[in-house]
């Protein structure tokens, strides 16, 4: 299956280059373990029925308000790789974790914190939902996981590869720890390779995402010489790279129809439950936890990739923290009461500015995206204009 990004990369073709020649050697083979125990995620959503037509008298959102909406079955809204299913590659890895249902609700359980953010910035890009389950085969969704071979974070990304990607290691900090900063450079680097390189083939570009684009490309080259498509069922690449997606795939059809593999997911509310904080000055994590009213130990757990236990600006831009929070330590960081605190009936309203995005709007007054969007009529989240003025509530 292919899929065409929309979204568009600031960066010149010349420094495109430069930058895929430079992951080109250094992306393959950093997964925290190979074994299929490890390569199981966390991410599930409950089956849902045919659709039967809404009375004459009840609206569309009326009808929604009536079904319960978890993360797992937002989530599963974005799958589209659903007709992959009978691949016998597929198959093989779903009979596999149907075998271990413990191992399923263990690492469903530890994605509690990252799922629906991360979900979210899926979805923001258009991005397969399948996508949001890669941390669930690289790390098991463990921040602090590290390989052998030196990949560390949800993402599993070796050195070389963040430092390419701007995930910056110093300082008391580590980028590829940073589950924020981590998760976007991940879904960049998707689709900067998926642009590049296949068409806008994402399958493509996550077998370049484990194996190394040139790995890819050489087999690529091969399965076209031999007549074939050159999808990513047909090449022969190494082997843990030929199971990468289908494990995807195959977590996502357990999450999708749970009861139909016996397995119980953990209830996660389907709007986020973290949210980005912009760190305007140096500030250890004891006085952030304070300033946003949650426990040190919670914040810590939040950002790992704090080594020092130290924010600096220079270093880290941005905190994650509760999304109830986020408000409150936005509001005590700027000095005075938060823009929605401070909004009178009818009046909670943000103006936008240049250089905001829907998403970050969204983060940063602790609402969910897709709400934000339904409250102000947005159809296309990146179409925001310097001066437009936004509610923020649905009231």
């Amino acid at each position: 299956m292919t899929y065409y990004t929309t979204r568009r990369r600031i960066l010149g073709f010349t420094s495109c280059l430069a930058l895929m020649g430079s992951l080109m050697a250094t992306t393959g083979n950093s997964q925290a373990s190979p074994t299929p125990q490890r390569a199981f995620k966390e991410d599930s959503a409950s089956h849902t029925a045919q659709p039967t037509p809404l009375p004459s008298n009840q609206t569309f959102w009326d009808a929604l308000a009536l079904e319960p909406r978890d993360a797992w079955s937002r989530l599963a809204e974005a799958f589209q790789w659903q007709g992959d299913i009978d691949q016998p590659r597929v198959q093989q890895w779903i009979d596999h974790y149907r075998q271990s249902p413990h191992n399923i609700v263990e690492i469903t359980e530890r994605a509690r914190p990252w799922l629906a953010w991360i979900t979210e910035r899926v979805e923001e890009r258009g991005l397969p939902g399948e996508v949001a389950l890669i941390p669930f085969i690289e790390s098991s969704f463990d921040p602090t996981a590290q390989s052998h071979r030196g990949a560390a974070g949800l993402w599993q990304f070796m050195p070389g590869t963040g430092h390419a990607l701007g995930l910056r290691r110093g300082g008391g900090y580590d980028g590829r720890l940073d589950v924020a900063r981590s998760t976007h450079a991940a879904l960049d680097y998707i689709e900067m390779q998926a642009e590049q390189w296949y068409e806008g083939d994402i399958e493509l570009s996550l077998a370049a995402y484990n194996a190394g684009a040139g790995t890819v490309n050489r087999a690529r080259s091969a399965a076209l010489s031999g007549g074939q498509a050159g999808t990513y069922w047909d090449l022969k690449l190494p082997r843990e790279t030929m199971a990468y997606v289908p494990k995807l795939i195959a977590i996502s059809a357990i999450i999708a129809e749970p009861e139909r593999y016996n397995v119980e997911l953990p209830r996660i509310e389907a709007a986020p439950a973290v949210a980005e904080v912009p760190v305007t000055r140096p500030m250890d994590i004891g006085e952030a936890a304070r300033l946003a009213g949650v426990p040190h130990a919670a914040l810590a757990d939040l950002n790992p990739g704090l080594l020092g236990n130290r924010a600096d600006p220079r270093h880290v831009k941005r905190l994650l923290v509760p999304a109830d929070s986020a408000e409150r330590l936005v509001a005590r960081l700027s000095g005075g009461p938060s823009r929605r605190a401070a909004a009178t009936d009818g009046d909670d309203v943000y103006v936008v500015r240049r250089g905001d995005s829907l998403s970050a709007i969204a983060s940063r007054h602790a609402v969910a995206l897709a709400d934000l969007a339904r409250w102000n009529g947005i159809e296309r989240r990146d179409a925001l204009q310097p001066g437009q003025q936004l509610t923020l509530s649905g009231s």
